[in-house]
């Protein structure tokens, strides 16, 4: 084997760099991304109501339960015990129209007690239950 070394001539260097395996290299994470986020973001179609903040209008047959921070329990301002409020709560049920109950919750009582406000709600058959909450400031 011989080589051909002329002195005369200056062999030139390529500079240029080869982007071919560049470009291979983004169209496959290409073709990954476009496979793999229809993947990630797949979603249940749901159609969300839209939010409206309308007053409470109070009206004289509905039924305001309260719990204070202790958990006692009261009924239009009337200290009540749980087998009076169920009681009472069925024999309102069969009314027609059937009074709304809200409940009104202390922010520092136990979910027990309010809970059991509404699974007497339940229990008796009241369709209408809502919660009275502070309006939040901003």
């Amino acid at each position: 084997m011989s080589m051909n070394i002329s002195e005369g001539e200056s062999s030139e260097l390529n500079s240029t760099i080869n982007t071919t395996p560049l470009v291979d290299i983004m169209l496959v994470l290409l073709i990954v991304f476009l496979i793999a986020v229809p993947v990630v973001l797949k979603t249940v179609p749901v159609e969300l109501p839209n939010v409206s903040n309308i007053p409470t209008q109070s009206k004289p047959e509905n039924i305001v339960i309260s719990v204070d921070a202790e958990g006692e329990t009261y009924w239009n301002n009337v200290v009540i015990t749980k087998e009076e409020m169920l009681a009472k709560l069925r024999i309102e049920a069969p009314k027609k129209p059937q009074p709304e109950v809200h409940i009104r919750g202390d922010k520092s009582a136990r979910y027990e007690p309010v809970g059991r406000v509404v699974a007497y709600c339940q229990k008796a058959g009241i369709v209408r239950v809502g919660f009275i909450t502070a309006p939040e400031h901003i």
